[in-house]
């Protein structure tokens, strides 16, 4: 299935969303029914799901095991009258643990693949890969929101309602497991390499005898060859995006050479600038009343700032017009025989003034 990137990056706004207020709030929330609602209740709500449905989103989700009558999960949300995520919570301040935990009780008596261990900021999520309708041991995905990786979005988002499919999440959840597993043995092997992985690179290196001494000798050799390789696959990507930023630097830069090869003020525009300029003195330095020619019009600005448009003159074709803005910067185009018809619309062009200096008489 493919997941839709304008709904990703929707999602990852509400996920950045989610863990600045949960940055914000998490020192004055104290229980875990505060913990719930505040944090965990709104991530339901991002994956698409109706947290005020009692059919769709279903709170102290009761089960009967066998002789165990009446335990209850935190959440679960439904489908089809048929659950597919069983969410337990955790008081955020609590290291969440899946030992005596109801999801391992509840999973194998209902029908869903999937189950959440979440303390609103740490979340979990599980499924039967080992044993089937048995709750692994270990989380195929797992994540702080409030430090989420780029490529755990798109994990995420598989959740979503509008994407969810179990079939697609079942057979990825194998890949991400035992790349999260290898990932974090490669952590382990930089930090502390073992006997066995630093004689995998000393076997094809060194051609005297591997002793104890030469083993724990290439120790530090692999260690410093792995951080060192580490660290220039780094800065090859920092150039390279360097050089991609430089190279579109360039190019905008030629543009706007080519744009300004293709701008031919006239004598008349330069005039009407000069009328203008006349009639602005009276409230401001000239020094401060800048031209900046274009293909379309000629603008004229306060301290050469775009944000700050005094008018602008529409010289070039047929009928002329001198553009005019009101306190919200919309332009109003006020049509003209002849530059000197600029003295006309002197108070218009005062007043302009006035919204950038909080001035506004005349």
């Amino acid at each position: 299935m493919k997941i839709n990137n304008s709904n990703n990056m929707e999602l990852n706004t509400q996920l950045k969303a989610l863990a600045d207020k949960i940055v914000m709030l998490k020192d004055k929330i104290e229980t875990e029914e505060s913990t719930k609602h505040a944090f965990v209740l709104p991530f339901i709500n991002l994956l698409g799901y109706d947290t005020f449905n009692p059919t769709e989103v279903v709170p102290e989700f009761t089960a009967d095991i066998g002789l165990k009558k009446g335990e209850k999960v935190d959440y679960a949300i439904f489908e089809n009258n048929e659950p597919i995520l069983i969410i337990e919570c955790k008081n955020w301040k609590e290291n969440l643990s899946i030992h005596n935990s109801q999801l391992l009780r509840y999973f194998h008596v209902t029908k869903t693949r999937f189950a959440l261990l979440t303390n609103g900021i740490q979340y979990q999520f599980f499924t039967d890969l080992d044993e089937k309708n048995k709750m692994d041991q270990k989380p195929f995905l797992e994540f702080d929101i409030t430090n989420i990786k780029e490529n755990t979005i798109n994990e995420i988002a598989k959740f979503h309602k509008s994407n969810f499919d179990v079939n697609n999440i079942v057979n990825n959840a194998s890949s991400l497991k035992y790349t999260k597993e290898i990932k974090k043995l490669i952590q382990e092997e930089i930090n502390t390499p073992s006997n066995e992985f630093v004689r995998m690179f000393a076997n094809k290196v060194y051609s005297g005898r591997l002793t104890e001494k030469v083993i724990e000798e290439f120790k530090e050799l692999v260690q410093k060859g792995c951080n060192q390789f580490i660290s220039e696959k780094v800065n090859d990507r920092l150039n390279a995006a360097l050089n991609k930023e430089a190279e579109k630097q360039l190019e905008d830069q030629i543009e706007e050479v080519v744009e300004s090869t293709k701008i031919e003020t006239t004598e008349e525009e330069l005039e009407a600038y000069k009328i203008v300029v006349a009639i602005l003195r009276r409230k401001i330095p000239t020094s401060r009343i800048v031209h900046r020619d274009t293909q379309s019009y000629f603008g004229i600005l306060l301290d050469d700032n775009n944000r700050k448009p005094l008018c602008r003159l529409h010289l070039n074709a047929t009928k002329k017009y001198l553009g005019v803005f009101d306190d919200k910067k919309n332009e109003t185009r006020l049509p003209i025989e002849t530059i000197d018809d600029i003295y006309q619309f002197e108070t218009e062009l005062l007043e302009t003034v006035g919204f950038y200096e909080g001035v506004n008489q005349v």
